[in-house]
């Protein structure tokens, strides 16, 4: 036997262990990491000096990738947002472009009425004719009374307003495990029988989006969103997706989730820049073709985004990608009735976020089994998802405390001279990354929506401040949600797709 075909061997012969094997790994990585500079002060302090520099290096390399990117995706999505992309369909597609259809996929759990309102009005001011928009509202069927009443709402709204409106409510299906693939793919399959399969529409010609329940969609996103479908050579081997900015609602929550949605939405801003990382993510469009043949969205995972890039870019070997559009889509931030439900909610969505790990099993099984797709293509991509993920609980403990543990822990490495740099040379790296944060504030500043109530000077002051919230914001918010979820993942404890409460 080829000594390359070991793994793919013991994959197929044992999926079982296999499957464990690759669950346990990214919680045993983190958790090595993690421990590392503490045992390791004692017994190796200078392999900890040069884990603690050579992760702050990498970090000062990411910090200065995020500053430059940002600003380049800062200016194309401020470009593409005034420009009147119906305008150059009508001329540059002048015979096709009507022919094209879009079908959006609402999945929705005991999502306010207020929000879905908000969501599909924003459809409704779309510049592509709303005839060619058919629109699925995928209600969970054990939400009972309630969704039967805002479905009620809804149609009595929007019936005669787009191509299609449809309510469906999809029921508990054995197997499935509750969450938004499965609802997303019991809409999908729905409005494919509707569309396709009775109106007769060409498969051909129908994007599919899955949209997030709080999402709002600039304006002319369905006509860029069309013509990318039609300028693209092969538009059945591409996911599309916007800048998803969590600016819906970023007056009304704590500083805290202030912080945390201020960095997501410019680190969204600038993944959009790069190709070698892009996956879609919270709400993005294909085609229905690509879909229908791929078998849609898998029903029993909760991480569904990167589920459906990476079984489209294996099934399509390799043969895929997702292209940006750099227009923003506004979503919700973290929010409760109260400050402390408002915490949980963010908690919650992180450790579901970080649960995305769990998919890293099915990733490097399906790394090592794909034959067909080049050997370094696949191997940066899987690399670049694995790296994010399991370095998501590590990135913390390794730039905030590691530093100081082998000089605090061993005396005699504290007499030597790196002993007595150490601090010091982390600490000045560290600093240097800081433009990154000068950058954040900058470009979330400028996008940002204006404060509803008249502003004072102190809110002037106070809200660069907020930023220093960072070392804690990032503890509780980015290395416990996944170290748990790590943990949890390593010790077969599975979580369950949580639904945050609403307000």
């Amino acid at each position: 036997m080829n000594v390359a075909d070991i793994p793919s061997t013991l994959v197929r012969r044992y999926p079982v262990k296999s499957q464990r094997f690759l669950e346990i790994l990214p919680g045993f990585i983190s958790w090595s990491l993690i421990l590392f500079p503490i045992w390791g002060s004692l017994f190796f302090p200078i392999w900890v000096a040069y884990y603690v520099i050579t992760f702050c290096v990498y970090w000062l390399y990411r910090s200065f990738s995020l500053a430059i990117l940002a600003v380049v995706a800062h200016l194309r999505i401020k470009a593409s947002s005034k420009f009147d992309w119906l305008a150059d369909l009508k001329q540059s597609y002048a015979k096709s472009w009507q022919s094209i259809h879009h079908i959006i996929i609402i999945p929705t759990y005991k999502e306010p009425i207020t929000t879905l309102n908000r969501t599909i009005d924003a459809l409704v001011k779309q510049t592509f004719p709303l005839g060619n928009l058919h629109i699925m509202v995928s209600f969970e069927e054990r939400e009972g009374d309630e969704a039967r009443k805002k479905s009620r709402q809804l149609s009595s709204k929007y019936a005669s307003i787009f191509g299609d409106f449809w309510i469906t409510f999809h029921p508990d299906i054995i197997g499935e495990i509750k969450g938004k693939s499965a609802n997303t793919c019991w809409g999908a399959k729905q409005a494919k029988k509707l569309l396709v399969d009775q109106k007769k529409l060409a498969i051909e010609k129908i994007t599919i989006t899955s949209e997030d329940a709080d999402a709002v969609f600039h304006q002319s996103y369905f006509s860029a969103l069309t013509q990318a479908f039609l300028s693209s050579d092969k538009p059945y081997n591409k996911i599309w997706q916007g800048a998803i900015v969590f600016y819906n609602n970023i007056w009304k929550v704590p500083p805290p989730i202030r912080v945390l949605a201020s960095m997501f939405s410019v680190i969204q801003m600038y993944i959009l820049m790069r190709k070698d990382r892009l996956i879609n993510f919270s709400t993005y469009s294909t085609t229905l073709k690509h879909v229908d043949e791929i078998g849609y969205w898998d029903t029993d995972v909760i991480p569904e985004d990167y589920r459906l890039f990476f079984k489209s870019y294996f099934a399509k070997n390799g043969d895929f990608e997702v292209e940006p559009l750099f227009l923003p889509i506004y979503a919700d931030a973290a929010e409760a009735p109260s400050l402390w439900g408002t915490m949980k909610n963010q908690y919650e969505q992180l450790k579901r976020w970080a649960w995305g790990v769990s998919d890293d099993a099915y990733i490097i099984k399906q790394y090592i089994l794909a034959r067909n797709i080049p050997f370094w293509d696949k191997t940066i991509r899987v690399l670049k998802t694995v790296e994010d993920h399991f370095l998501w609980p590590v990135n913390w403990f390794a730039i905030t405390v590691s530093a100081f543990l082998p000089p605090f822990l061993n005396d005699d490495f504290n007499r030597t001279m790196i002993g007595k740099t150490l601090p010091q040379v982390t600490s000045t790296l560290l600093t240097l990354s800081l433009v990154s944060m000068i950058v954040i504030f900058v470009i979330d500043a400028l996008n940002r929506p204006p404060r509803p109530n008249k502003r004072n000077v102190f809110s002037y002051i106070f809200q660069p401040l907020e930023f220093l919230l960072l070392p804690v914001i990032g503890f509780f918010f980015s290395a416990l949600p996944g170290i748990d979820a790590h943990t949890r993942l390593m010790l077969g404890k599975y979580i369950e797709y949580k639904v945050t409460e609403k307000v």
